[in-house]
């Protein structure tokens, strides 16, 4: 279609040279590891040869045959010994190495995760770093009805520092969707990583004020993520862990969300809930059936909170309005990233988006 064998094949002849030269590297490396098995076999040729120059000599031509045997075999010995000391030390050299390889790339992870421990930003307060999984809220303060208060944030492109939102001061509260729409590269997903905690703001206050998890939020990416396992164990997840025995009530909750999101053949394809499958979930589903099947999960979920990004950009506009409208049936306040203009009905407000730090937040007019 493309009429691109040219340049495939410079793309190919590109990755041949790039292997020819890994085999270079390891024909190398090999012939490092012939020397040292080398060393190991002419030691001991070389041991005798040390031994045989004084004895033809003459040094020893006094001695007689017996002792002369006796001392042939001991310096053999203290040579061969020796020889195989320094080739245990040569192996040794070669294992510290790949450990020495191995140390440093962990060492560079703990430094890593030790530096966003550290680099944790002043200006984003969550009240509670974990999912609420359990449903009990113990000694955490009581949710309130606001999930994210923005004052004044800045928000750049971390590694070009683009500038895409200056001075946003935005209140997400329950009851009060927010649509954000803007062309591409303005920074509606880059919003929503400052939501998550992902991505850190230029400047400004940032405070999630709800959990993550059931009762509080629950973020939603376009590509969606897979676990390996059952159907039960994508749609609950990630509370497989929670119900590993959860009786037909939930089965039959579960059923029901598979049937809004459209998915009751996906469990028949299944075997059934708990039927383990040896596939890949990402190889057998269409990118319509992921989205789908993740909306599933968000429906088991149930959050206060549901952040969309382009969630639905697989599906056809009718599917899309039917998944949103069983959202808010199911008392969920949505943040949504999306591009049709058929989604503003399920929100409260527009956040539009126009790039280098200009924006424009409006009320949405319901139908």
């Amino acid at each position: 279609f493309y009429r691109a064998g040219r340049v495939e094949h410079m793309r190919t002849d590109r990755r041949l040279q790039s292997l020819l030269q890994t085999q270079r590297e390891l024909i190398g490396k090999e012939l490092v590891c012939v020397g040292i098995n080398t060393f190991d076999y002419l030691g001991s040729i070389l041991s005798y040869v040390v031994i045989a120059i004084p004895i033809f000599s003459g040094v020893y031509g006094d001695l007689s045959p017996t002792e002369l045997s006796a001392l042939v075999s001991k310096n053999a010995f203290v040579s061969i010994y020796l020889n195989s000391c320094f080739s245990q030390l040569i192996d040794l050299s070669s294992t510290v190495t790949d450990v020495a390889g191995y140390t440093h790339r962990i060492g560079e992870l703990q430094e890593t995760l030790l530096s966003l421990g550290r680099k944790k930003p002043d200006n984003y307060l969550e009240t509670k770093a974990s999912w609420d999984l359990d449903g009990h809220s113990g000694d955490d303060p009581v949710p309130r009805d606001t999930a994210f208060l923005l004052e004044r944030v800045t928000l750049s492109v971390p590694s070009s520092g683009k500038l895409l939102i200056k001075d946003l001061s935005l209140r997400i509260s329950q009851g009060n969707g927010v649509m954000i729409v803007g062309n591409t590269g303005t920074g509606k997903t880059s919003l929503l990583r400052v939501l998550a905690g992902l991505w850190e703001s230029t400047r400004g206050s940032i405070k999630m004020l709800s959990c993550f998890g059931p009762r509080g939020v629950v973020f939603l990416p376009q590509r969606p993520f897979f676990t390996d396992g059952s159907l039960r164990e994508q749609v609950i997840y990630p509370l497989k862990e929670i119900y590993p025995v959860s009786g037909s009530a939930d089965d039959e909750r579960i059923v029901r969300f598979l049937e809004l999101a459209g998915l009751t053949d996906l469990l028949a394809r299944a075997g059934g809930l708990d039927e383990q499958v040896d596939w890949n979930w990402y190889d057998i589903l269409s990118p319509g059936e992921m989205q789908r099947l993740s909306f599933a999960r968000l429906f088991y979920l149930q959050p206060k909170y549901a952040v969309l990004d382009e969630a639905t950009s697989a599906l056809t506009e009718e599917v899309e309005q039917e998944l949103y409208r069983v959202c808010l049936q199911l008392g969920m306040t949505l943040i949504s990233v999306g591009h049709r203009a058929s989604l503003e009905k399920f929100h409260s407000w527009i956040l539009k988006l126009h790039g280098e730090g200009r924006w424009e937040l409006t009320r949405c007019e319901k139908m």
